[in-house]
C-alpha cells in the first residue's frame, strides 16, 4: 500500500527522472588523450557511435552522464593519440620481403650469404630473393661482387635487393637468365661494370631485366604477404598507410580483402606509374571506400643516395664525374604532370638528389600554376638546393621520413659535401616554407616503428643517443609538430582530413593507445614506446598481449 501510495505521489507532481543516455558503441574514459584538434586540446574521455563515428570528446563525467555503452574502455592513464598514418611505405614490399631472406642488419657480404645459406637450406627456393643489404653498414663500404655468391650459389639464381630498393647484388646466374651483359644499357639506371664486365651489382631501371625472369607468384602468396604486413603495422599502432607504387592488381586485391572484412588497415594506394595502371585509373576517375583511397601515382624522379642514384647538379662528392641519374626525365615529368592534372588525380614523386628536386618542383609548378588546392607530393625531397625551398607550399607538400636521416648521417656529406649537406633532410625548413609535413618511414628501407619515426624527427638522434645534440639540430621538429605530421598533416596530403588525422566529434574512431606519455617522456624513452592496442572504426584491431 505505501508503495502504491508513492507512485501516486510522484505521478500528481511529475517527479524527476534522469534524461536518457545516448546509446555509443564504444566509450573511452581515463585516459590521457592528445585530440590532434586545430587547438592542440587534450581529453580524458570519448564515445563512438555506430559506424565507428566519435560522438563526443571530453571529460570523464560528461562523457559518462551522456553516453552509455555495454563496452567500456578504461584506459587506466593510458596516453591516446589519433591512430598513426604512415604516409610513405610499402606494404606490399614488405610483406613479400617477410617471405624473403631478411638481410637487414647484415654487417658483412659474408653475413649476407650466410643468411641466404640458411633460408636456401629450410626453404630450397628455385630462385633465391632476399632485402636489406647495406655496404654502408660493413667495414668494407664498397658494393659486393657476383663472384662472392657464384661461389656458393653457382647454378640457382640470387637476386638480393639493397635496403634502399634501388640497387640488385646478382650472381652470374641471374645475370644469365635476364639477358644482361657489358653492352646493356637502360636509361634511368646502370649496370656496374668491373673489368668490363658485369660485377653484379644492377642500379635502378636494369633491375627491371631481373624481376621479369623470377619465377610468378600466385594470388595466395600475394595475400599472404599482405596480411602477414598488415599484423606487423597493426602491432606498430599504424591505422593507415600509404602505399607509394602499387599495380592494379594489388590495389583490386586489397579491395577485395577489405570488402570481406579480411583486412582492416586502411589504405591510400598510390598508383605506380605503368601505361597500363594509368590507362585504367586515370580513365576511371578516383575510388574511395571507407578503407581504400585511390587518387595518385607514384613517379620515380630518380634513385637513391646510399647507391649513388639520386640525380644530383653537381658530381658526387665522394665518386668524381658520377651525378646519378633521373629514372624519369624533366620532359616525361611534364608530360605525366598534364596527364595526372587533367585526370583530377594527385601526382607523387620520388626525388632525393637536388638535380631530381628541382626537376620535380618545376613541373609541379608549371602545371599547378591556377590551383591553390592540388596537395601534390614531392616524396623525400632529400636534397634541396637552398634556393628551391620557396616552391613549397600546401600545393606542393613535402613528403619526408625523418629515420632516413639518423640512417643516412654517417655518411651523407661523403656523398655531397659540407655545402650541400645544408640543404638536406631539411624538415623544419620544409614545414616552415609548407605550413605543413606529411611524415613517414619509407618501410622497409627503414623500420616500421613510428615512434622511431617520431624520435628521428625530435631528437636527430640515433637510438645509442649520437651526435650529441642531434644531426643538423636546427632542423629537429616539435613534438607537436611531430605528432601531426604522423596524424592530421598526412591526413590532409590525403585529401582525408575531415575523416581522420585527430579525435574530434564527426570523424572516424581510428587511435592508437601507447605504453607512455610521448609528449613529455625523455627523448631517449620514445623508441621504448609500443602500441598497447589499435583501434580502427572504434573496433579493437590490436591488443598487446
Amino acid at each position: 500500500m505505501r508503495i502504491l501510495s508513492l507512485l501516486l505521489v510522484c505521478s500528481m507532481i511529475s517527479c524527476k527522472t534522469e534524461p536518457e543516455k545516448i546509446s555509443a558503441e564504444l566509450i573511452v574514459t581515463n585516459a590521457n588523450i592528445y585530440t590532434v584538434d586545430d587547438q592542440f586540446r587534450t581529453a580524458n574521455a570519448f564515445a563512438v557511435g555506430e559506424g565507428g563515428v566519435i560522438l563526443g570528446v571530453g571529460a570523464d563525467y560528461d562523457i559518462t552522464a551522456e553516453f552509455e555503452s555495454e563496452n567500456v574502455y578504461n584506459a587506466e592513464g593510458k596516453t591516446i593519440v589519433p591512430g598513426l598514418i604512415d604516409a610513405h611505405a610499402h606494404l606490399l614490399n614488405l610483406g613479400v620481403g617477410m617471405q624473403e631472406v631478411d638481410l637487414v642488419g647484415t654487417t658483412s657480404a659474408t653475413d649476407v650469404i650466410a643468411r641466404v645459406k640458411a633460408f636456401q637450406k629450410d626453404n630450397q627456393p628455385i630462385f633465391l630473393s632476399g632485402r636489406g643489404w647495406d655496404q654502408n653498414d660493413w667495414e668494407v663500404k664498397e658494393f659486393p661482387t657476383k663472384e662472392l655468391l657464384d661461389d656458393v650459389f653457382p647454378d640457382v639464381p640470387v637476386a638480393l635487393r639493397r635496403i634502399d630498393g634501388h640497387a640488385l647484388w646478382v650472381n652470374s646466374k641471374a645475370l644469365e637468365m635476364a639477358g644482361i651483359t657489358a653492352d646493356t644499357k637502360m636509361p634511368g639506371g646502370e649496370v656496374i661494370l668491373k673489368n668490363g664486365a658485369p660485377s653484379g651489382i644492377l642500379v635502378d631501371a636494369p633491375m627491371r631485366l631481373v624481376d621479369a625472369v623470377r619465377p610468378e607468384k600466385n594470388a595466395n602468396f600475394y595475400i599472404k604477404s599482405l596480411k602477414d604486413a598488415e599484423d606487423f603495422c597493426l602491432s606498430y599502432g599504424l591505422t593507415t598507410v600509404n602505399d607509394a607504387g602499387l599495380d592494379r592488381y594489388v590495389i583490386e586485391m586489397i579491395d577485395s580483402l577489405q570488402q570481406a572484412g579480411a583486412m582492416k588497415l586502411r589504405l591510400y594506394a598510390m598508383v605506380s606509374n605503368a601505361p597500363e595502371n594509368l590507362d585504367h585509373y586515370l580513365n576511371n576517375g578516383i575510388i574511395k571506400t571507407d578503407r581504400l583511397n585511390v587518387r595518385s601515382v607514384k613517379v620515380y624522379g630518380d634513385g637513391a643516395l646510399g647507391s649513388r642514384g639520386a640525380a644530383m647538379r653537381a658530381p658526387y662528392s665522394d665518386q668524381d664525374g658520377h651525378y646519378g641519374a633521373m629514372i624519369t626525365t624533366e620532359e616525361d615529368l611534364m608530360a605525366l604532370a598534364k596527364r595526372i592534372h587533367g585526370a583530377g588525380y594527385q601526382m607523387n614523386t620520388h626525388a632525393i638528389g637536388d638535380s631530381a628536386n628541382i626537376a620535380v618542383l618545376r613541373a609541379y609548378s608549371n602545371v599547378l600554376k591556377d590551383q591553390t588546392d592540388a596537395r601534390w607530393k614531392v616524396e623525400h625531397a632529400q636534397v634541396v638546393s637552398i634556393a628551391d625551398f620557396d616552391y613549397f607550399s600546401k600545393n606542393i607538400i613535402p613528403s619526408v621520413q625523418p629515420t632516413h636521416a639518423t640512417s643516412d648521417m654517417y655518411w651523407a656529406e661523403d656523398r655531397v659535401g659540407p655545402d650541400r649537406i645544408q640543404g638536406a633532410y631539411s624538415f623544419k625548413t620544409l614545414l616552415d616554407k609548407a605550413g605543413l609535413v606529411a611524415l613517414g618511414t619509407d618501410f622497409p628501407v627503414e623500420q616500421v616503428n613510428p615512434m622511431l619515426t617520431f624520435y628521428a624527427a625530435v631528437a636527430r638522434q640515433d637510438t645509442a643517443g649520437y651526435p650529441d645534440g642531434g644531426f643538423l639540430p636546427e632542423q629537429k621538429l616539435s613534438r607537436e609538430e611531430a605528432l601531426k605530421g604522423m596524424t592530421i598533416w598526412a591526413a590532409y596530403s590525403n585529401f582525408e582530413e575531415e575523416e581522420k588525422g585527430s579525435i574530434e566529434v564527426g570523424k572516424l574512431a581510428d587511435f592508437t593507445v601507447l605504453s607512455a606519455d610521448i609528449m613529455t617522456i625523455e627523448d631517449a624513452e620514445i623508441p621504448n614506446v609500443e602500441a598497447l592496442r589499435t583501434y580502427i572504426n572504434g573496433e579493437l584491431v590490436y591488443e598487446k598481449k
